[in-house]
């Protein structure tokens, strides 16, 4: 882990500067995104039992997110050439959701961190591998491998794990949504959780700092 919070080792020299600050993403538990109003919201005190009921709450929050009804503070930070940035959202003082975007070289992640009751009951992530795929010195063009992981939580424990790959190219993109998922056959949350543990340490950060532990 050094210094810096769970970086995957395929990690290289940073260049994509329009990858350090990702927008909210809309991705759902499913490929799919759900529009749930509140009132299909479980009950306040009570954590996520289902699929189904994950799907529900994460419609809400991510639903609050896009409309921008969440409070959000954020911090950025550099350590041994990696760029981070990480935002939490709350309402009420209640953390509703985590994004960790970090990043090197050809290689950058995002990572969404859904709560209820300060435990993730869903998590989304996406890791992205760049390289040149072609073109001329003047008009490079370049490709894109993509993989997204989905992980799901009852009471704290990992139920379900999906993933999905694919490949952006600059000429002859594929429609990610055309991509369907699948039940990962490598279930493991062990990083994913050590990052939480890390982010939610450095909740009260501001501004820019150097590593994180």
């Amino acid at each position: 882990m050094k210094k810096l919070i769970l970086l995957p080792s395929l990690i290289f020299l940073f260049s994509c500067e329009d990858k350090k600050k990702e927008p909210i993403d809309a991705n759902s538990p499913t490929d799919t995104s759900q529009q749930i109003s509140s009132k299909d919201s479980l009950n306040k005190n009570n954590s996520p039992q289902t699929i189904d009921e994950i799907k529900a709450e994460y419609a809400l929050v991510n639903n609050q997110l896009i409309a921008k009804k969440l409070d959000s503070a954020s911090f950025d930070y550099e350590c041994d050439e990696v760029s981070g940035n990480v935002v939490y959202y709350s309402s009420n003082g209640e953390l509703k959701s985590i994004k960790h975007f970090h990043g090197d070289s050809h290689f950058s992640s995002v990572e969404n961190y859904y709560l209820k009751n300060g435990k993730p009951f869903f998590v989304f992530q996406e890791e992205t591998v760049w390289n040149f795929d072609g073109g001329t010195p003047e008009k490079p063009e370049t490709k894109d491998d993509v993989e997204e992981k989905r992980f799901y939580y009852i009471n704290d424990k990992l139920i379900s794990c999906r993933d999905k790959k694919y490949t952006l190219r600059t000429k002859n993109q594929s429609k990610p949504e055309n991509v369907s998922d699948g039940e990962s056959k490598k279930c493991n949350d062990t990083e994913l959780r050590k990052t939480f543990e890390v982010l939610l340490k450095n909740k009260d950060k501001k501004g820019k700092t150097d590593c994180i532990l």
